[in-house]
């Protein structure tokens, strides 16, 4: 491999870890939100995106919950995402990069994608449905507005995945006859 293409590679590396170490912030100041919201309502002003949802908590618990879990979920699984693709990087071997690891580890990050994806349009669907009822869902469309993006690009990878595991049959089986 060339040393441009390692480069390159390389500074992926390191800018999926500065995405990783972003997005686990980000769930993790969700999370306290989530925490502050209901203990100190009062005091979600001060806090990251100033998620207040007091008024839909006032409305309707069941509501309330049900939204920031799937704030929380899909904050939870882009980190999870990026840590698969981190682990992905880490331990693949450039030079023969067809093996059973990177082949499960593609697998899994278009299985993260997908879920994503559709967990992002119905948590959009939902809050839809909510605007109807009354609340005020604007602030919230920032978590789901990249829903059809993920869908697609988790189709996307899942085709790449499947074409790597046809690869790593045929190396496999290129190995066995020499």
């Amino acid at each position: 491999m060339s040393k441009t293409n390692n480069v390159v590679f390389w500074g992926l590396y390191i800018v999926a870890w500065l995405i990783f170490v972003g997005l686990c912030i980000e769930a993790g100041a969700l999370l306290v939100n989530f925490f502050f919201s209901l203990y100190k309502p009062e005091f979600v002003q001060n806090l990251y995106q100033k998620l207040d949802l007091t008024e839909m908590y006032n409305g309707s618990k069941l509501a309330f919950f049900g939204i920031y879990s799937f704030i929380l979920i899909i904050s939870i699984l882009k980190a999870c995402l990026f840590y698969t693709v981190i682990r992905l990087m880490h331990k693949m071997d450039l030079a023969k990069p067809f093996n059973s690891f990177v082949s499960k580890q593609i697998l899994q990050i278009s299985y993260y994608t997908i879920l994503i994806g559709l967990l992002s349009y119905i948590a959009r669907q939902l809050t839809k449905s909510l605007m109807h009822h009354g609340f005020v869902t604007e602030s919230l469309n920032q978590f789901w507005a990249d829903s059809q993006a993920f869908i697609l690009m988790g189709a996307i990878i899942y085709i790449i995945a499947t074409i790597f595991k046809k690869g790593v049959d045929i190396q496999n089986e290129n190995d066995l006859t020499v």
